[in-house]
C-alpha cells in the first residue's frame, strides 16, 4: 500500500547556515532534519512527504525547507509558510515554486493572525494560484473560521490541506469544534488532514479517545479527500505516540475499509502532490 506522509516539520542541526528565531522551539533530542525525516519515514515504509516550514524555529525564514526540498526531488512536496502582512511574502512565493520546487502555502491568518479575511492572505492565494501551487490552511481556531470560510468561498479552484481539523482534541470545546469541522466538508475543495489523533489523544496508543471523530470526518469529506502526516519530530509534537504509532493507527486500529484506507493513506496525497510517484 502507497503511504504518504503529509504533514512533517523539519529543522537542520546546522544552525551558522540556518539560523533560528530568537526563541527557537528546539527538538529534544535533535532528530528534526531532512536526513532523519527519510531514515524513519523509510523504516516505516512511506514513499514520500510533505516537509512543513517549522515556524516555531524558523519563523518565515523558509531557506532550510527550501534547500532540503530542492535537494530531495523525488521524494518531497515542500510545504512554505510566508508572513501575510509583508507585501514581498507573494513574490517570495513564486520564487519558492519556480525555483525551489515548493508546491504549498501553508497559510496563516494576516493582521498578527487574527483573520484570513484580508488583503495579504489573498494575495497569497492569488500567487498560488498562478504558480500553479496549492494551499494548505493554518485554521487551528473557531474564531477563525468566518474569514477562511470567506476566502475559501473567494477561491472555489484551489486546492486546499485542512491544517489539523481545527486543532481537534478532547475537552470541552470537542463537540463545537468536530461539529464546525464536518460543516466544512461542504467546500469541496478542502481536503482533511486526519492527523489530530498524533496531536490532540490524552490517551496515547492507540488514541481511541479521537477515533470516532476521525471516523466521522474521513465519513463526510470521503477518504477520496483525507490524507495522512505524521507531525514528526514526533519526540516534540506528540509526545504520547511515535511515528510508528500514529502510522499504525491508521494502518491497523481504525475500522477503515481496505479502499478507504488507501486514500486515507496514499492515493488521495498522490492525485494532489506527487502525480508522477
Amino acid at each position: 500500500m502507497l503511504i504518504i506522509d503529509c504533514h512533517a516539520h523539519i529543522t537542520s542541526p546546522d544552525e551558522t547556515r540556518y539560523p533560528p528565531n530568537a526563541r527557537p522551539l528546539r527538538v529534544p533530542d535533535g532528530t528534526g532534519s531532512i536526513e532523519d525525516l527519510r531514515r524513519i519515514s523509510l523504516a516505516n515504509g512511506v514513499k514520500a512527504v510533505r516537509p512543513v516550514q517549522t515556524v516555531s524555529f524558523y519563523d518565515y525564514d523558509n531557506r532550510y525547507l527550501c534547500d532540503a526540498v530542492k535537494a530531495n526531488p523525488d521524494w518531497t512536496a515542500g510545504v512554505c509558510t510566508l508572513e501575510p502582512d509583508d507585501p514581498r511574502s507573494p513574490g517570495l512565493m513564486k520564487e519558492y515554486v519556480r525555483d525551489f520546487g515548493v508546491r504549498t502555502l501553508r497559510s496563516t491568518p494576516g493582521d498578527r493572525r487574527t483573520t484570513f479575511d484580508h488583503d495579504g492572505v489573498r494575495s497569497l492565494w492569488k500567487a498560488c494560484a498562478e504558480a500553479g501551487a496549492t494551499v494548505d490552511i493554518f485554521l487551528m481556531r473557531l474564531e477563525w473560521v468566518e474569514g477562511a470560510e470567506k476566502i475559501l468561498r473567494e477561491f472555489p479552484g484551489m486546492t486546499v490541506g485542512f491544517d489539523h481539523c481545527l486543532d481537534l482534541k478532547p475537552g470541552p470545546l470537542y463537540e463545537k469544534t468536530l461539529a464546525e469541522v464536518l460543516r466544512l466538508s461542504r467546500y469541496r475543495n478542502l481536503y482533511a488532514k486526519v492527523d489530530f489523533i498524533s496531536t490532540g489523544t490524552e490517551t496515547g496508543y492507540p488514541g481511541s479517545d479521537l477515533h470516532d471523530a476521525a471516523l466521522k470526518i474521513i465519513d463526510a469529506y470521503g477518504p477520496e479527500r483525507c490524507v495522512w502526516g505524521s507531525n514528526f519530530p514526533n519526540i516534540l509534537w506528540t509526545p504520547k505516540l511515535t511515528y510508528a504509532q500514529h502510522l499504525g493507527i491508521f494502518t491497523r486500529e481504525l475500522p477503515l475499509s481496505e479502499s478507504a484506507r488507501a486514500q486515507v493513506l496514499g492515493e488521495t496525497a498522490r492525485r494532489l502532490w506527487f502525480p508522477d510517484l
